[in-house]
């Protein structure tokens, strides 16, 4: 009778233990190299402790600033100058930069155009700058009409007039929208992604731009 008891109730035991080492890896994975902390990548951990930092100060005017909870590179972007020539994002790096993805026929985007006009005149610098990036593909001369019209005098105008500024951030799932607004460290990573239009030159914005720039 014993022998069968202790048949009986060696496969609980033996399940038990089981789930015990089951967790204990879980747990080991997630602190030691190769496991999910060893994940983000080396370049994105400044931008993961800013995006972190910066999680009390998003509110009321940028409320819908949504923080990148892994950080990730952004992908290479090139787009043209006002000038004929070719700029890209890893012309800035060592900056923080807030890319802006706009179109003359996007009325959001049209309002929202002279507070990121101020925010750069406010808080431009060698350490922050703001890349408004235009992807009209008709109607090219529209665009430097509309900063010339709204007085838009402290912004690069930045084209893209085959929009593939905006295909490749869409792939990666980062844009679905006009406009988005990406902030990114000054390695090239993401902090955090706006889609829609905010105020971008109002007391919550520049709080938080501040609070990046004294980290």
């Amino acid at each position: 009778m014993m022998d069968i008891i202790s048949k009986l109730s060696r496969p609980p035991v033996i399940a038990g233990a089981a789930l015990a080492v089951a967790a204990l890896i879980a747990i080991y994975a997630l602190k030691v190299p190769g496991g999910k902390d060893a994940a983000l990548s080396p370049a994105c951990r400044g931008a993961a402790e800013v995006a972190a930092r910066l999680k009390p100060m998003v509110h009321g005017e940028v409320a819908a600033l949504l923080l990148a909870a892994r950080p990730e590179p952004v992908p290479s972007l090139k787009f043209a100058t006002a000038e004929g020539g070719t700029a890209s994002l890893e012309d800035f790096r060592g900056k923080t930069v807030l890319l802006n993805l706009w179109a003359t026929w996007c009325v959001p985007c049209r309002l929202e155009m002279p507070a990121l006009d101020k925010l750069q005149n406010l808080r431009g610098s060698k350490d922050f700058v703001v890349v408004a990036v235009n992807i009209d593909t008709a109607k090219l001369d529209r665009p430097k009409a509309f900063f010339a019209d709204n007085g838009i005098k402290n912004l690069v105008l930045y084209t893209d007039s085959r929009a593939e500024t905006f295909e490749i951030l869409k792939q990666t799932g980062k844009v679905f929208g006009l406009p988005t607004t990406i902030l990114i460290d000054k390695n090239g990573c993401e902090i955090g992604t706006m889609a829609g239009p905010a105020q971008w030159d109002s007391k919550d914005a520049l709080a938080l731009i501040d609070a990046i720039r004294r980290g």
